[in-house]
């Protein structure tokens, strides 16, 4: 008896994404100067942004007051993302939490990957896309670096990357470079390449609109 295709997909996307892992974290470079994503400082707004989670989780009865004013402390006194992230891993799962720390590679095989919200792309970041589409939103993200490297493998798939304003986008390949975002920045500007060694397939660059200039 012949197996259906929807059968014999979901396994084959799933060994894919095993594959596509392990050959992105082979390429990754090992340095033990660079600090981890849960090492980076946090700022006042993401401390904000955890005490809004507990504060909602209180307010639904999901902790108790002293627990709340227990895990405020903490905010309130946490230096680290790593120190906020886990005050709410056991209150929201985790493609809803407040702050993704996850720097593993991005793949999406026979379907659609994205990763946003408030997330640290690291200094070199792995992406596959194969007949799937992956997205990457950096409007809300902390870059590690001032020049994040993206290591893109796409056959038959496409990358999005959506970008605040100020930050540039250009695609590196073995014979020529191409700049991908259209608006000015400056000099000194955050970029973020994207290395492609075989494309076949599509790369997109969503830029915030453009500024209406005052008469």
């Amino acid at each position: 008896m012949k197996e259906r295709p929807e059968s014999w997909l979901p396994r084959l996307a799933e060994v894919g994404e095993r594959l596509a892992e392990e050959w992105q974290s082979a390429r990754r470079p090992r340095s033990g100067d660079q600090p981890q994503p849960h090492e980076l400082r946090a700022s006042d707004d993401d401390r904000e942004r955890i005490a809004q989670v507990l504060q909602d989780a209180h307010a639904d009865g999901r902790i108790s007051i002293v627990e709340l004013e227990e895990r405020l402390g903490v905010v309130y006194g946490a230096r680290t993302l790593g120190e906020l992230a886990s005050l709410t891993a056991d209150l929201l799962p985790a493609d809803q939490q407040p702050l993704q720390l996850d720097d593993r590679p991005v793949s999406a095989i026979f379907k659609q990957q994205q990763r946003g919200g408030r997330w640290v792309v690291p200094a070199e970041l792995g992406v596959t896309a194969m007949f799937g589409t992956t997205k990457l939103d950096l409007r809300d993200a902390i870059l590690q670096n001032r020049r994040i490297i993206i290591n893109a493998t796409i056959v038959f798939g496409g990358l999005e990357i959506w970008v605040p304003e100020g930050l540039e986008v250009i695609r590196v390949s073995k014979d020529k470079t191409i700049r991908l975002t259209k608006q000015l920045t400056a000099p000194d500007a955050p970029v973020i390449e994207v290395h492609t060694s075989n494309l076949i397939g599509e790369i997109k660059v969503k830029e915030p609109p453009r500024r209406k200039r005052r008469r």
